[in-house]
């Protein structure tokens, strides 16, 4: 068959399933091969690989999967999609399509059930709106990861891979780099897309680390002190952890466990990086 990322067949599928665009599921359809492939590169997917796509649209990207993989899995909300799914990818005898909320799906079961339990590749084109819960899910479910590829804001990958100290450090930059490595690896302007966004995007591998990053007692006190510090960036470390209720300790426990670290309670949350979270945390749970 013909591939989708040709723009007139893109078109020609459109206007033969008389299909509407819904803003609410963020559809925005990859209409250029080359960037198509860099996502496949990317990926590194191998025929040895077992590949969940999340939101294939019209099966764009999962054409290019399922020549690449030995297996693919694509999860779709949008019941609209699915006969024309039925359609593009008929010449297809390893892809399964799914009608399920990936935030309500069990992908560990999918997991196991599909690929032993086997660590499995998530290649997807993201709706930005979601985009951070749903690459939040896969680490904190522990679903068996080895990779995550996915199409995201241009700006939100920015946030994932900046360090301490830079405007586009904060939270989501430690929780992401707490469980994987980031890596840009494609810039992409709006014109790629059929219909238009209205910002750049980029394409993000996180390549998943054996065990996280960092040694910490409680994982979720230190995602609670990440989040208060930088809740409000212009107040100090000490007044956002303060000011808290994620945050239950006392000024002065506060202060103690900050001037432990070697550093100012007057500092920002800004200029820490993971490892000095990690210890913050530590003095706070040890006393």
């Amino acid at each position: 068959m013909e591939k989708l990322s040709n723009p007139q067949k893109t078109i020609e599928i459109i206007q033969k399933y008389e299909f509407a665009f819904q803003k609410k599921f963020g559809q925005n359809f990859l209409i250029d091969s080359h960037v198509l492939e860099k996502i496949i590169k990317a990926a590194d997917i191998t025929k040895e690989d077992f590949v969940v796509e999340i939101g294939p649209g019209i099966g764009t990207l999962t054409q290019y999967l399922a020549e690449a993989a030995g297996e693919v899995t694509a999860i779709e909300i949008d019941k609209a999609l699915l006969p024309i799914l039925k359609d593009t990818l008929s010449g297809y005898d390893n892809v399964t399509v799914i009608n399920v909320d990936v935030l309500k799906a069990d992908l560990a079961a999918l997991a196991e059930e599909k690929n032993g339990g086997r660590p499995i590749k998530v290649v997807a084109n993201l709706p930005y709106y979601i985009t951070t819960p749903i690459i939040m899910g896969l680490f904190e479910k522990h679903v068996p990861l080895d990779s995550i590829t996915v199409m995201v804001q241009k700006e939100v990958a920015a946030r994932m891979q900046a360090g301490p100290g830079t405007k586009d450090y904060g939270a989501l930059s430690l929780a992401v780099q707490y469980y994987a490595e980031p890596y840009i690896a494609a810039n992409v302007p709006p014109n790629c897309f059929i219909p238009r966004p209205n910002v750049g995007s980029a394409v993000i591998r996180l390549t998943k680390y054996d065990a996280p990053r960092v040694q910490v007692d409680d994982e979720a006190m230190m995602f609670s002190v990440i989040r208060a510090s930088f809740n409000q960036r212009r107040k100090t470390l000490q007044n956002g952890l303060n000011n808290s209720p994620e945050v239950p300790y006392t000024k002065e426990q506060i202060v103690a466990a900050i001037e432990k670290l070697g550093t100012s309670p007057s500092v920002r949350g800004e200029a820490l990086t993971l490892e000095q979270f990690a210890a913050l945390t530590n003095n706070l749970t040890r006393g």
